[in-house]
């Protein structure tokens, strides 16, 4: 039974008081702060691969990303706080050079005075009884990152009162009572207030920090000693909990990838590119709003012992309204090495002259045992003799040709990559690293011979990073097999973790670059032959994140060539064009993709009047549940009553075991039948 209002406010008279209490005196740096920025300064100066002038026009871009942490909606600060510390736009360098770091304190303390009031009004507004007129024609802005700074207080007001007024619209069409919008509002402003007033000195160094090494690229990032002292065992317990990888955009904390074999992968109910809103304890726990709370927090609340389930408020990657979320569960793991290994299959594609066998190899990460390797274990498990078993058992079985499924392999052990290729190529270089310097270390395939040199076609997407980009892009350049698939995410950037006296700094120290000159950061593969994905490329993939680094070339080492491709792409494209015109899955995936890229761009803003906000939620979806309930009638399937439905069978169909994915298999069967094309191509033209 929902409590009253009244009742309510009863119960949190003590909790009350204690958010009513004073705020914590005012944060300043400390001496190990002080110096470790020195060091920073130090390392960004002489350390990082691209050229780093701390100067005025560098201060402006710190100063810039400092307020891109702090406040990216600009929904806290107003003009008249901005201009206050306007000196800083100007002295970051220096501040950050002579570690004289008093002024960003100050600047940190307004902000947080003024998150402090922001909170306290909200509850002041809810505690009041809210009583939203849902009729008007008002509507909120989505994204707020490039509007102005708000001009006074009342008009934070007005942007706050539409932001509470959307929460509340949110949760009703959710189904909740008002009495249990007043609560569940109540309890996550009170939450996050109770957050921010436990903030302390560090957590305020570890912000600058953010903004100070975000202006160089998005993969150096300053650690913390807290951070620092538990790397190894992160990275470690990054293969257990639930197998995610999460990344901070902007208050939202969003899922950049999956770890294969993991829980969340193996559940199927958590998807690249989702938004997590809440995290809940247990089957019932209570579910703790995240939105703008730390990535480090969040992980430390996802993160908990194997067998115990974690409840996860999401937006999905494919929602077109962000306002609706619906919670998942996955129960903690630890990911098996088994679970990440290479396996094999074989694909039967049926032609008028007959059945044609075409052996897939997944490879979901680049792997070795380096502690059976150091220790001269002879069957020690890698990336490289798990496949080399894979294909001696496709030869037997007399494949006609292998795929190569690196489909959201996010990389892994640099050494794998380049004896990988080497399994398929007599000798040669596979990739070439820049340091800072400019000095080129060139790796590859020292081993005389190769285990398969038959037809090879490469299947790759918008997931698959660093060392699946090097082992693609030399199988490409080489002439050795096809690209197919979307393109690749493009990180080509190597990054090294050094000790600061104060915390330690991971930093991009080198690039890599194929054989042909060309780098593989920001770009990414361009695949030979493009499959439609639902992967949006401006929010997953290097170039979607802010000072990427760019793309760039060297020199050409000499190689030679197995092979020409390309000359029958224009053939290939056209059959392949030719058969997909009638495949239900390929269809539903470009329209799909299609639909998502224009309901996203038209949203600029949500209604606040119910009846509107009901007609273009409901308008939305019946077009994905058109589209979706199309594809499944080519299919012989039943059709769907709504959307979410999709989702929840794709998720109880992978929990079981089943394919849940038809679209990937799809993809598969028809990355054999290319395959199968270029085979008889080659045939006939050598004949």
């Amino acid at each position: 039974m929902s409590l009253t209002a009244a009742t309510r406010r009863a119960i949190f008279v003590s909790f009350l008081a204690v958010l009513s209490a004073p705020a914590l005196a005012d944060l300043s740096p400390t001496d190990d702060q002080r110096q470790a920025a020195t060091e920073v300064a130090e390392s960004l100066r002489y350390g990082h691969y691209a050229d780093v002038d701390l100067n005025d026009a560098w201060s402006e871009r710190a100063f810039d990303q400092f307020l891109e942490v702090l406040d990216s909606q600009r929904a806290y600060m107003i003009q008249r706080d901005i201009s206050r510390f306007s000196d800083l736009q100007t002295s970051l360098d220096d501040a950050l050079e002579e570690g004289e770091l008093e002024r960003v304190y100050e600047f940190y303390n307004v902000y947080q005075q003024r998150v402090e009031s922001r909170l306290e009004w909200l509850i002041d507004e809810i505690d009041a009884g809210l009583n939203f007129d849902y009729t008007t024609s008002e509507r909120l802005a989505v994204e707020r990152s490039d509007e102005p700074w708000p001009g006074s207080e009342s008009a934070l007001d007005t942007l706050w009162t539409k932001r509470l007024k959307n929460a509340a619209l949110s949760l009703e069409l959710s189904g909740q009572t008002p009495e249990a919008i007043e609560e569940t509002l109540h309890d996550r402003y009170a939450s996050q207030l109770t957050r921010i007033r436990q903030t302390n000195s560090e957590d305020v160094f570890g912000l600058f920090m953010a903004g100070v090494t975000s202006t160089t690229d998005p993969h150096t990032e300053y650690l913390s000693p807290r951070q620092g002292e538990s790397f190894d065992i992160q990275m470690r317990l990054s293969l257990e909990g639930i197998g995610a990888l999460l990344q901070a955009e902007g208050e939202y904390v969003k899922v950049s990838s999956l770890v294969p074999g993991g829980p969340a992968d193996k559940s199927g109910v958590l998807q690249p590119a989702d938004r997590i809103v809440g995290v809940g304890q247990g089957e019932e726990g209570p579910i703790t709003n995240v939105v703008g709370m730390r990535l480090d927090e969040v992980v430390d609340l996802i993160r908990g012992p194997k067998g115990s389930t974690v409840r996860l408020d999401i937006i999905p990657a494919k929602a077109v309204d962000v306002t609706r979320s619906h919670v998942v569960k996955i129960v903690r793991d630890t990911v098996k090495l088994e679970d990440q290994a290479a396996n094999s299959e074989i694909i039967t594609v049926t032609r008028d002259d007959g059945e044609h066998r075409i052996g897939v190899i997944d490879i979901p990460t680049f792997y070795v045992d380096f502690d059976a390797w150091q220790a001269g274990e002879e069957d020690y498990r890698s990336t490289t003799r798990d496949v080399a078993k894979e294909v001696e058992k496709l030869k037997a079985a007399g494949v006609e040709g292998i795929v190569l499924d690196l489909r959201n392999n996010g990389g892994g052990a640099l050494q794998e990559a380049n004896s990988l290729i080497g399994l398929f190529i007599d000798r040669g270089p596979t990739v070439q690293v820049r340091d800072a310097q400019g000095r080129i270390s060139l790796y590859g395939d020292t081993d005389s011979g190769s285990l398969y040199s038959g037809p090879l076609a490469v299947l790759v997407n918008r997931l698959s990073a660093s060392a699946s980009e090097i082992f693609a892009g030399a199988i490409q350049d080489y002439g050795r097999g096809l690209v197919i698939g979307s393109r690749t995410f493009g990180k080509g950037t190597v990054q090294t973790l050094n000790d600061l006296s104060h915390g330690q700094i991971k930093l991009t120290r080198a690039k890599f670059y194929r054989i042909t000159g060309e780098s593989t950061q920001h770009r990414g593969v361009y695949p030979d032959l493009l499959f439609p994905s639902l992967v949006d490329p401006d929010v997953i993939g290097e170039s979607s994140l802010e000072n990427a680094l760019p793309w760039d070339t060297v020199r050409s080492v000499q190689y030679r060539q197995y092979g020409e491709p390309k000359r029958y792409l224009e053939t290939l494209e056209n059959l392949h064009e030719a058969r997909i015109a009638n495949e239900p899955n390929f269809t539903y995936l470009e329209r799909q993709a299609a639909l998502i890229k224009q309901l996203r761009e038209q949203q600029t803003s949500i209604s606040l009047n119910r009846e509107q906000r009901q007609r273009e939620m409901d308008a939305q979806e019946n077009e994905q549940l058109s589209l979706e309930n199309q594809r499944r009638q080519a299919l012989g399937l039943d059709p769907l009553e709504n959307w979410i439905d999709a989702r929840e069978e794709e998720a109880e169909q992978t929990a079981e075991g089943e394919d849940s994915e038809p679209i990937d298999r799809a993809q598969i069967v028809e990355s054999a039948e290319i395959l199968l094309d270029y085979v008889r191509l080659s045939q006939t033209e050598a004949a």
